[in-house]
């Protein structure tokens, strides 16, 4: 039988509050607690909760049929847990169905896959004793923020211990190669890579609701179609999007929500498809070639590159000047300072800044607080400048500390 692989990447950064010139230095509380709270609580009311609650009731009907997964970021689970403890609860309940997959990530939906391995390495660690602490799971699936990856990612990603990473099936890196089968590592075999199907996954997640597309309006029906159209031979779709795509970037009223219903049924009735998790996957597939990847891929815009972060010279100072103070971070004993840093290294900070336009920019802006990059730009580098000097301060003059810090308290 060929599978359907359904992740969904469950992510609200800390938004920062305007934080001007004359702040730096007078006040420390860099987060629009308001906006946080308003925009976490409206989100698990028009998706979060009406979600899972289908998924749960999908659950019930047909058992271990259906299964799905789930990544959740660090700051996000800390948004929920404060702001929407139902939401918590419930992702809970759809854990201990067996029927849930829970995906490693980063704790900070971070770039310092980029930057810092050791960084990388803690912010892996903190999110999966996260998932354990929350669910009672032990994950030995990766997914990089953004879905970044690349040979040497990989190659870390599977030093860490994990067995598969999820990935974006960028056509320039599959030339004639399809994204429906498992891959692996080039530098490491034994980490599996399974491949997003950005067009089919895209039709759901971005162009569900475009009256203007020759294919509106999709069905159930018409996308097992699609389905049934792949070679037999070919094992596995990867259904990778924002979970936010269903109530929120896609509104009620669209019907996605009575497409998902509709779908495993479809897919029961008229198609030799079933649902997997990545871990099941991995176990039940073998590689078919190593997938060489030397530049970083990600899953955003036409490029599937990094630029919607980097690449700009706003981008880049900002990135820039946050990393040249992990070494001041991990020689504080502060744990406001720890947390600050990685709220500050999520990767919406680069993203608001980013110059360029892009395909999925629309449902980006829905969430950006920026009148402009450089507004943008200017906001983060007065929040680090303050962040800065909060460092700088707590050293005394020559001072320089070696002993090594556990990391602060995760709950």
């Amino acid at each position: 039988m060929r599978s359907i692989c359904f992740y969904f990447q469950v992510h609200q950064p800390m938004r920062l509050r305007t934080y001007r010139f004359f702040d730096i230095g007078a006040y420390h509380n860099y987060y629009d607690d308001y906006q946080n709270r308003f925009i976490m609580r409206r989100i698990a009311d028009k998706s979060y909760i009406p979600m899972n609650k289908l998924l749960m009731e999908l659950i019930k009907e047909y058992g271990p049929a259906f299964k799905v997964s789930f990544s959740i970021s660090g700051i996000a689970l800390d948004q929920i847990r404060m702001y929407a403890p139902g939401v918590l609860k419930s992702f809970q309940k759809l854990a201990a169905t067996g029927n849930v997959e829970f995906i490693a990530e980063t704790y900070s939906h971070s770039l310092s896959s980029l930057r810092s391995k050791t960084e990388f390495f803690d912010q892996v660690s903190k999110h999966k004793a996260m998932i354990r602490h929350y669910f009672k799971q032990d994950p030995t699936t990766f997914r990089n923020t953004e879905l970044i990856y690349s040979d040497g990612i990989g190659a870390m990603v599977a030093e860490m211990g994990f067995k598969t990473q999820l990935t974006e099936g960028a056509k320039h890196i599959l030339g004639w190669k399809s994204p429906n089968f498992i891959y692996c590592n080039t530098i490491n075999p034994k980490l599996k890579v399974l491949l997003k199907n950005y067009q089919l996954s895209d039709d759901i997640a971005f162009r569900f609701s475009e009256r203007g597309w020759s294919e509106w309006p999709l069905t159930a029906e018409k996308f097992v179609d699609w389905l049934n159209a792949f070679e037999s031979k070919q094992e596995v779709v990867n259904l990778f999007m924002d979970y936010e795509t269903f109530g929120e970037h896609q509104w009620r009223e669209t019907g996605i929500f009575d497409f998902m219903r509709a779908l495993p049924a479809r897919v029961f009735s008229h198609s030799d498809f079933s649902f997997n998790t990545p871990s099941e996957l991995s176990e039940k597939l073998q590689p078919v070639s190593a997938i060489h990847v030397e530049d970083p891929i990600s899953w955003a815009d036409e490029e599937r590159d990094l630029t919607a972060w980097l690449g700009n010279d706003l981008q880049d100072d900002a990135f820039d000047n946050l990393y040249k103070l992990e070494e001041m971070v991990r020689n504080s004993d502060d744990p406001e300072i720890h947390k600050d840093w990685g709220f500050l290294q999520a990767s919406d900070h680069f993203y608001y800044m980013c110059t360029k336009w892009f395909s999925d920019g629309d449902v980006h802006k829905y969430f950006n607080p920026y009148g402009s990059p450089y507004e943008a730009y200017i906001n983060y580098m007065n929040v680090l400048s303050d962040l800065r000097q909060r460092l700088e301060q707590g050293l005394k003059p020559g001072e320089h500390p070696k002993k090594k810090l556990r990391d602060p308290d995760l709950f």
